[in-house]
């Protein structure tokens, strides 16, 4: 069992690899991973992306997202947008395809939980 507090953390972070998923500019995606429970099905850290356009399809998980830094508009499948900023806190369910739209910079805690696609 642990406790992980986030800002005791000198965590690396690492290039999210995502080419196929860009629609728009030259978006690049960091991510620092601060945790992974044993068997892999939850993960928490935080993650952030220059200016561009991109798919952040929710395929066979969930994910918690609290907004730290920029903003961005998130896109669904019926055309309605959510703009989230700094403070906002959301969860995107299994099986959304949402496109994001980042102007500048966007900075977010994330956890995902892995699911089965029902």
């Amino acid at each position: 069992m642990k406790f992980v507090n986030f800002s005791d953390l000198k965590t690396e972070p690492f290039k999210k690899e995502f080419a196929e998923d860009i629609i728009d500019g030259s978006p690049e995606q960091n991510v620092w991973s601060h945790f992974v429970g044993a068997d892999g099905t939850f993960k928490s850290g935080m993650w952030d992306s220059t200016a561009g356009v991109f798919r952040g399809p929710m395929n066979d998980q969930i994910e918690f997202c609290h907004i730290l830094e920029g903003e961005a508009r998130i896109e669904i499948a019926d055309g309605t947008s959510y703009v989230v900023k700094p403070g906002d806190a959301f969860v995107m369910d299994n099986g959304l395809q949402p496109v994001w739209h980042v102007d500048k910079y966007v900075r977010k805690h994330y956890v995902i939980v892995s699911v089965e696609n029902s």
